[in-house]
């Protein structure tokens, strides 16, 4: 049995859940996502929640197919009632950001400005700064649309300069001696 797998998942007031066949889809107030479910797998939706359940126990992945589709639908749940935020700090001299329109602008101490345009279906937010809010109802891509902000100067450990994670701890290294 799967620990992960054998959890109901519950379905809030104004989201619905239309399964057809081999795809379920969930909107709600932020919008909608659909998933292909994986064969070996059933999807029922029974009382305001949503089981998941293999239909051969005894395959090879089935336990992992089984927690991670039921992860996914979990997520999907989450995102269109409420959203998914990742909140990234810009160290150093000089590092800021911008929001124009489309575009995040950001001044990362290299000879010229970063220019990115941000995707349809996700928000960033400049809240300071040297402070960036992106938030999204898909949280597979907030986290890689975060990834991408942060690779662009990714922490150092001398100094902590570059973009990192809001509750992200970066591990200071001693600078040469003489």
């Amino acid at each position: 049995m799967s620990r992960v797998g054998k959890v109901l998942v519950p379905v809030p007031e104004g989201v619905n859940i239309n399964l057809s066949g081999e795809k379920i889809v969930v909107s709600g107030k932020l919008g909608s996502l659909s998933m292909d479910i994986l064969s070996g797998i059933a999807v029922n939706v029974e009382n305001k929640s949503i089981k998941v359940t293999p239909t051969n126990e005894n395959a090879k992945n089935a336990k992992a197919i089984w927690g991670l589709t039921t992860r996914c639908i979990n997520n999907m749940v989450i995102g269109v009632s409420s959203g998914f935020e990742k909140k990234l700090d810009i160290v150093g001299v000089g590092y800021k950001a911008a929001v124009e329109g489309k575009y995040l602008t950001l001044n990362l101490g290299f000879s010229h400005e970063i220019k990115m345009e941000i995707p349809q279906g996700i928000t960033v937010k400049a809240i300071k700064p040297t402070q960036l809010s992106v938030f999204g109802h898909d949280k597979q891509q907030v986290g890689r649309i975060a990834s991408m902000i942060r690779g662009l100067r990714k922490p150092e450990p001398y100094k902590g300069k570059g973009i990192k994670y809001e509750n992200e701890r970066i591990i200071r290294k001693e600078g040469k001696k003489k």
